[in-house]
């Protein structure tokens, strides 16, 4: 059994709030540092609004705090292309003093876009000079040079929580077009195409469960070279209750070849009876199923951490995308669903819980993997009624110098990002 150190925030890992508070502010996910290069400079999105339901016509402010200069706030830019979950996948492109952020289209974009709502916005900090690509994004390759992405608007259907309501009517969707999946952008040129669809993630080893189902492709991440990414791949006939997701998490080249399959979590639904009562699964409860696969994210070129199961057990794992094979991270201690990251010299993992059944509080955490310590940073509470699509889950990011974390948080009653220094623990640069 490893141990569990509980830490006061106070002393070991001193917590503040970043900025005046006078919006609300987020940054959203937990897979990109919103840190500049040199640490200096944070990401966000600052709001008017607490929580409430997205229409499309909701404005965020896009831009980053000085930390350096009092957290003093300054706005690159605005976007109505935005959730509460990954806010409008705001990314520093690579060492570059240059922001990419999803916004909704205002042109043509050179006859190049694929979708007909949503573009981003490539944006120099010290010139403000702008341009706009024909695609959004999802995740930037770490040297900058090109993106992935998908449909924002099958999210709408397939998983509303991380989607952007269209302008106007919402499109028809096929359940595994050939014209749709992931989509390669190179940044400098614009140029976009698509390198794997949903029509060949069903047939490859196809499986009567996606049948009738809807499909689509979430969790892309590029490796540290540029040279693989990972993606999820889920199907389900049922998109109202999330437990009925199927699962397969994949591997490819970045140009499209050498598709590997590294776990699937085809299982029984039982849920598909018309008598099920999906008003029975609680919030949190898909994140607490034992067939999830969830959150995965790169240690290295070849390795793989995610939450799911692995030879009939459920546990962090991580995988060598060279030969397939799987070890459990953490065993005994990490036990639970959250949004992990590696430090970069692959020491540290930084990860949260979801909230507590009883006490609506998430701990934020490191676990050395070197001792097989989990060290409890702090715990935070958040409201149980802002319900599923308006959560704020912590999505704790790695400063680039792996001594300080950024989180998302409502405990004090209002949406915050906050600083949380590790230095204590990681270590000085």
């Amino acid at each position: 059994m490893t141990d569990t150190i509980r830490l006061q925030p106070a002393d070991a890992a001193p917590i503040r709030a970043v900025g005046d508070g006078r919006k609300h502010s987020f940054f959203g996910y937990y897979n990109k540092s919103n840190f500049s290069a040199d640490d200096r400079r944070l990401l966000g999105n600052r709001v008017d609004m607490f929580t409430g339901d997205l229409t499309g016509t909701e404005t965020a402010e896009v831009g980053y705090f000085d930390l350096a200069d009092g957290d003093r706030f300054h706005k690159l830019g605005e976007t109505t292309t935005w959730n509460w979950q990954m806010g409008c996948q705001a990314q520093w492109r690579g060492g570059r003093n240059q922001v990419i952020f999803n916004t909704r289209a205002s042109g043509e974009s050179g006859g190049k876009n694929v979708f007909p709502d949503f573009r981003s916005t490539l944006i120099d900090v010290e010139t403000g000079k702008a341009r706009e690509l024909p695609l959004p994004i999802y995740v930037m390759a770490p040297n900058g040079d090109f993106a992935l992405t998908v449909n924002y608007s099958r999210f709408m259907v397939t998983h509303r929580t991380i989607g952007y309501p269209a302008t106007g009517q919402e499109p028809a969707l096929e359940l595994a077009p050939k014209d749709d999946g992931i989509f390669r952008m190179e940044i400098d040129s614009g140029d976009a195409r698509l390198i794997v669809s949903l029509d060949d993630l069903r047939n490859f080893d196809p499986l009567p469960s996606m049948d009738k189902a809807i499909h689509w492709v979430t969790h892309l991440e590029v490796n540290p070279s540029g040279s693989r990414f990972l993606f999820i791949h889920r199907w389900t006939e049922r998109v109202e209750d999330e437990t009925c997701f199927l699962h397969r998490l994949f591997t490819m080249n970045g140009d499209g070849s050498g598709l590997r399959l590294l776990e699937c979590t085809d299982h029984p639904l039982p849920q598909l009876a018309d008598d099920f009562d999906i008003n029975a699964v609680g919030t949190f409860d898909y994140e607490k199923s034992e067939y999830q696969i969830s959150h995965p994210m790169w240690k290295s070129d070849t390795e793989v951490i995610v939450w799911g199961p692995h030879e009939g057990e459920i546990h962090y794992h991580l995988y060598d995308d060279t030969t397939g094979t799987a070890q459990v991270v953490g065993r005994g201690v990490l036990d639970e669903n959250g949004h992990m990251t590696y430090s970069t010299d692959g020491r540290w993992i930084l990860s949260d819980t979801y909230p507590d059944a009883d006490t609506d509080e998430r701990i934020l955490f490191l676990f050395d993997t070197e001792t097989g310590t989990r060290h409890d940073l702090g715990s935070f509470y958040t409201p149980p009624d802002l319900g599923k699509h308006n959560r704020c889950d912590l999505h704790p990011r790695w400063n680039r110098a792996n001594t300080a974390v950024c989180m998302d948080s409502v405990h004090e009653g209002r949406r915050q990002m906050y600083l949380v220094d590790v230095t204590a623990l990681t270590g000085p640069v």
